[in-house]
């Protein structure tokens, strides 16, 4: 999870709900927050520190068990760096270039940095450092774990069998959540509803989700309806279906918006009041916990590393 500013909606449906059933799911599962990545986006110290500590929050109130997984910061383990260049040393300029990500995020302004260049290498070592065999990722990071695939295979290939060679496990039923505006919510686009905002933040951005100008009781395409697609992320088959018939006999899309912001509320109400009572002190003391459970796997793989490589 990257801290790159407030979790939102999007986040959760497409991210954090998913991830979290990988609690029970598997026998060890690492979660981390990726303040190293960040530091190629937001470079104000203080923004930095209050959203790393935010989303180690947020986890917890969205049912992180730290008895059942691992969570800890990136920066916590200075074998993520170490491993990141070594693999480095392996891996092909062009499988670097060939990465879409680095394009994509350029071409959204974001500075062309050396970092920002050699991210995937970063995400191979976050990845291959805890023998990772299974890495739970949407389509548009699939990329990713198939060049730390690709990374370990080339440094097993000098280096003996050293490396687990991971494998992407690809949520075909993870939702792309719609914004306000209609496009992939993002904090990029301006467009989110916050997940523990204020009440009066999210009531003001799901009552000014943007609509056509059909009539209030005119009949409304659910499948083009920027209401009804947010709504149907918390309602079950038969439940979306109904909402879907509703909107095709006219429901006036302010109905459809109130009852959204109710639904919200009753879904995250319990969760934002687990939220109001942590404290940065809950942080500070699950993300320690973590990394030393989590420092303990990275040292026997670098130890293994450098061993292989020469430098024991």
């Amino acid at each position: 999870m990257q801290p790159s500013g407030q979790l939102h909606l999007g986040n959760y449906f497409g991210s954090m709900k998913p991830n979290l059933e990988w609690q029970t799911k598997a026998d060890q599962a690492f979660y981390f927050v990726a303040d190293l990545h960040a530091l190629t986006t937001v470079q104000d110290p203080k923004v930095l520190r209050r959203a790393r500590t935010d989303i180690i929050l947020d986890y917890l109130a969205c049912g992180f068990d730290p008895g059942k997984a691992i969570i800890y910061y990136q920066s916590q383990i200075p074998e993520h760096t170490e491993l990141m260049w070594m693999l480095s040393t392996v891996m092909p300029m062009g499988m670097l270039e060939r990465a879409v990500s680095y394009k994509d995020k350029v071409s959204k302004g974001i500075a062309a940095s050396v970092g920002l260049f050699t991210y995937p290498a970063l995400m191979a070592a976050d990845i291959i450092l805890y023998d990772a065999n299974l890495v739970p990722v949407g389509k548009d990071q699939k990329q990713h774990v198939e060049i730390a695939r690709d990374v370990a295979v080339k440094f097993n290939n000098v280096y003996g069998d050293v490396l687990v060679v991971p494998e992407p496990v690809i949520r075909e039923d993870v939702a792309v959540v719609p914004g306000t505006d209609g496009q992939k919510m993002s904090k990029s686009y301006g467009n989110t509803i916050p997940l523990f905002g204020a009440e009066a933040a999210v009531k003001k951005a799901i009552m000014g989700i943007v609509t056509d100008s059909k009539g209030m009781n005119d009949p409304k395409d659910p499948e083009s309806c920027v209401i009804y697609q947010l709504h149907k992320l918390f309602l079950s088959t038969k439940e979306s279906a109904a909402l879907a018939d509703e909107y095709r006999n006219g429901l006036p899309y302010g109905e459809g918006k109130k009852r959204l912001l109710a639904t919200y509320m009753d879904t995250f109400g319990a969760m934002r009041q687990k939220r109001e009572k942590l404290t940065d002190a809950h942080a500070r003391e699950v993300a320690d916990a973590g990394a030393k459970r989590a420092a303990t796997v990275a040292a026997g793989t670098m130890a293994k590393v450098r061993a292989a490589t020469g430098l024991l």
